[in-house]
């Protein structure tokens, strides 16, 4: 994949994520991944492992297209509390990077009312290149 992320002169750089991402190549498309396992049970425990289980369940969608974390060029997390999500940024940043590594894509985070899934309380989607 060729890509070059987007780091305005002056601005600091951000922790956790890009500022913007330019890539080119094979657009993937990752709808809305929640933390569930293969069963379509949601994992317990929370907005951490909740999230965990997401970006796994990212990467499985990416690697049937022989893709994976390096090639997200986009994460858009929706949160149900963002208090919740706030409180665990420490742990959130140790679980996305035991999935991801140390790969930082343009990102959003959204607090939303509530996901389709009941016991849901994080869903995100992605957007990947690969050359």
């Amino acid at each position: 994949m060729t890509h070059r992320v987007l780091q305005p002169d002056g601005w600091p750089r951000p922790r956790g994520y890009a500022n913007g991402i330019s890539a080119t190549g094979r657009t993937i498309f990752v709808a809305g991944q929640i933390g569930w396992d293969a069963q379509q049970r949601v994992v317990p425990g929370g907005m951490v492992p909740q999230a965990e289980q997401a970006l796994r369940n990212i990467l499985a969608v990416l690697a049937v297209d022989g893709a994976g974390a390096e090639h997200v060029v986009r994460l858009t997390w929706y949160v149900t509390d963002r208090a919740a999500y706030l409180a665990a940024s420490a742990a959130l940043g140790e679980a996305y990077r035991a999935v991801m590594g140390k790969h930082f894509p343009a990102m959003s985070a959204v607090e939303v009312t509530a996901l389709m899934e009941a016991e849901a309380v994080v869903e995100i989607e992605a957007t990947a290149v690969v050359a």
